[in-house]
């Protein structure tokens, strides 16, 4: 019974805390969420957020893998009964309150409702339980000697996982904008299916006064532009993409059908917030802008922030594309990065670039039509997951097998020695004995004397 919560427990970790760790910025996003419900939105700092997604990654990857080879039995279930009982309480909370609509318990991989991830939370729980009244029940994959390997590449692995999918965008894009998506079949609704109604609601400002206008009373020009958001007035089915709209900044002409339906290449530069951009590639940026405009391809800056940040983008950086507003959530959906660039084709997501990874095309590159940028990319999720299993899973198998060999090789030899009569042997080299022969019938959790030994 042990063993098979142990088994279910310990592969639900791994996997909440994988798909956590390859999104580090959808994790921070979601803890917004939840200090925005409890009216404490502008409480901590973007990296105190960010610091605390990647910690949370690391701690449910790390635990799920300490349980799975049974490492520091007692301590690990304590540790687990104690972080599900706290998961347990908020997602009561969230079942009661209806806060947010999604936990984010498995990000963007799996979507549960409030009440089906407090269902969820309760069977874990009472299975984690189970494995902090018997823990040494569990049957041990690798010697005492060899664990420290284990937690430590354990560690390093998820870590370095979180690290390099925040530098580049996220290994595994669960969302509905992801390379290869048609956003326009994203956005149809079935036949039958009556439709959500969505009213967008912009705040503007004039003369220090800020008013709330609907798209049909939107006002001349005199008005600065301060933010967006889109509400649901009315419940339908809801597509995956419901909420891609982009609008001129100067006139608020809305040119989503345009955009999407153009036969050729459109580059859109992403920051849901200037004021937090990294401007730190805008030569580059500028010199993508540059190649599309000598190729014809359509090239927009695409942001939530005011007129005010705009303007300030274009002194710093010198940009002359223009910009479209659109909401904020939508555009932190789209792409993991402030800045991200975007590649679309008849409505079709062909290439997604964190700002750190911006292509380099100039004025005697090949046009899209004739370049590998312009093609979609060959990489697919089979071949991502073999790479991981290759550089994580394949290595702590290896590790198990060699210590299990070595375990009952020395125990092997110890038992013919012992046969032959070579000598009185030691308490110490009894005990150590007592232990190996644990190990290789993976009973080390029979007795207390055995764990102690």
């Amino acid at each position: 019974m042990v063993n098979v919560c142990r088994f279910i427990v310990a592969p639900t970790f791994i996997f909440s805390g994988f798909v956590k760790a390859v999104d580090p910025l959808g994790t921070q996003y979601k803890i917004q969420d939840y200090l925005e419900a409890l009216g404490m939105g502008d409480a901590l700092p973007d990296w105190v957020t960010l610091g605390t997604s990647v910690l949370l990654a690391a701690l449910e990857f790390i635990l799920g893998v300490l349980l799975l080879f049974a490492i520091h039995r007692r301590t690990v279930s304590k540790v687990i009964v104690v972080f599900l009982a706290i998961m347990t309480a908020i997602t009561l909370w969230l079942a009661l309150a209806n806060p947010v609509s999604d936990c984010g318990c498995f990000g963007d991989a799996i979507h549960l409702t409030n009440w089906q991830t407090f269902g969820k939370n309760v069977v874990l729980l009472a299975m984690a339980v189970v494995i902090m009244l018997w823990p040494l029940k569990m049957l041990r994959f690798i010697s005492k000697t060899n664990q420290w390997i284990v937690i430590n590449y354990t560690a390093l692995f998820i870590l370095a996982i979180s690290a390099w999918c925040l530098y580049t965008l996220p290994l595994f894009d669960f969302r509905p904008y992801h390379v290869g998506a048609d956003i326009r079949a994203g956005m149809e609704i079935p036949e039958g299916e009556k439709p959500p109604q969505y009213e967008t609601t912009f705040i503007l400002e004039k003369d220090g006064e800020q008013k709330e206008f609907t798209l049909d009373e939107y006002p001349d020009s005199t008005w600065t532009f301060i933010d967006s958001k889109t509400v649901m007035t009315e419940e339908g089915y809801v597509p995956p993409i419901h909420d891609f709209i982009l609008e001129t900044v100067d006139e608020g002409v809305d040119i989503t059908d345009s955009l999407l339906s153009a036969p050729g290449y459109t580059f859109l530069l992403v920051s849901p917030l200037l004021e937090n951009a990294n401007d730190s590639y805008f030569g580059t940026i500028d010199q993508l802008y540059e190649y599309a405009k000598d190729h014809g391809y359509g090239f927009y800056g695409v942001t939530s922030s005011g007129d005010e940040a705009i303007n300030r983008w274009r002194d710093l950086t010198g940009a002359e594309y223009p910009f479209c507003h659109a909401d904020r959530t939508m555009l932190k959906t789209v792409i993991r990065s402030n800045p991200g660039l975007l590649l679309l084709k008849g409505g079709v997501v062909i290439r997604k670039w964190s700002h750190n990874q911006l292509p380099e095309l100039d004025e005697k590159s090949l046009p899209l039509e004739r370049h590998e940028l312009g093609k979609l990319p060959e990489d697919s999720v089979p071949r991502k997951i073999a790479t991981i299993l290759l550089w994580f899973a394949l290595p702590l198998f290896l590790l198990t097998l060699a210590d299990r060999l070595w375990a009952w090789t020395r125990w092997l030899k110890r038992k013919k020695g012992a046969k032959k009569g070579q000598g009185a042997r030691s308490k110490g080299q009894e005990a150590e004995d007592m232990e190996q022969e644990a190990d290789i019938k993976e009973q080390g959790a029979g007795s207390k004397e055995q764990e102690n030994s």
